[in-house]
């Protein structure tokens, strides 16, 4: 997957960093005039190594929209949405694909924090640029990422004659999970079932995501197969971090929005 690693450093200083940064803010004890040096304030807890899968979500009992994002009770998509600070058009949509995907392969354990935290990492949400997503799932106006001409990036020539990217010289990664354009020719699909498969449609990708990595590993349910799907997907180190950071976060969101319920 040619996806965007623009940033990534950033994610990671930003996602461990925040909480060293608040928590530091006004808690050291504070040594005046007795000739000996402050206590070090506590270090930032170490990035997860991965992200176990999160509870699957609710099935609805009506559906409110098609596709794979109507799998999900609504309720549950408005509770996790608002304690994770994810669009709840974006969760519906990863959340439905971690459903779809359970009931075809359970033994994938694909959770939709993981999923959720690609989306993060690759466009936030399908956010990036002034984007956003419309009731449908599409991203406007599209996602694209940077020329993949070689020069700080992997070298890959067009494949798709600029249909998807419009770059008929070069690939560009694509949607609000980045999928290159011959990638996405391999894992197509239409989740939201409108008869077209787009990969900068939030439902179609995440679920075009979803087999991707099932597929990449045999399970995501332990450190080694998770980190070795997750690499498929863009093996750059501090991506992987950054997937595992957000994902364990996402989850720990969820669980105390559920309880508190």
């Amino acid at each position: 997957m040619g996806l965007r690693r623009v940033h990534i450093a950033l994610l990671v200083v930003a996602v461990l960093g925040a909480a060293a940064l608040v928590v530091g803010v006004g808690l050291a004890p504070r040594v005046l005039d007795s000739g000996l040096d402050a206590p070090a304030e506590p270090a930032a807890p170490p990035a997860p190594r991965w992200a176990a899968p999160a509870p699957l979500p609710p099935a609805a009992a009506q559906r409110e929209r098609p596709g794979t994002a109507g799998l999900v009770d609504a309720e549950w998509v408005r509770a996790v949405a608002a304690a994770a600070g994810i669009p709840e058009r974006a969760l519906a949509a990863y959340a439905g694909a971690a459903l779809a995907k359970h009931a075809e392969r359970p033994d994938c354990d694909l959770g939709w924090n993981t999923l959720a935290a690609i989306g993060w990492v690759e466009s936030r949400h399908g956010s990036h640029g002034g984007a956003s997503i419309a009731d449908d799932g599409t991203v406007r106006p599209p996602i694209i990422g940077v020329a993949l001409d070689g020069g700080t990036t992997a070298l890959i020539a067009d494949t798709d004659g600029g249909e998807l990217d419009g770059d008929a010289e070069f690939d560009r990664a694509v949607g609000p999970m980045q999928f290159i354009p011959q990638s996405w020719r391999n894992w197509v699909i239409d989740a939201n079932g409108d008869g077209v498969a787009d990969p900068h449609n939030i439902d179609d990708a995440a679920l075009a995501a979803a087999n991707y990595l099932c597929r990449a590993t045999p399970t995501l349910a332990d450190e080694p197969s998770w980190r070795a799907g997750i690499a498929a997907y863009n093996s750059d180190l501090a991506y992987l971090d950054a997937v595992a950071t957000v994902a364990a976060q996402y989850s720990a969101a969820a669980a105390r929005s559920t309880t508190s319920r």
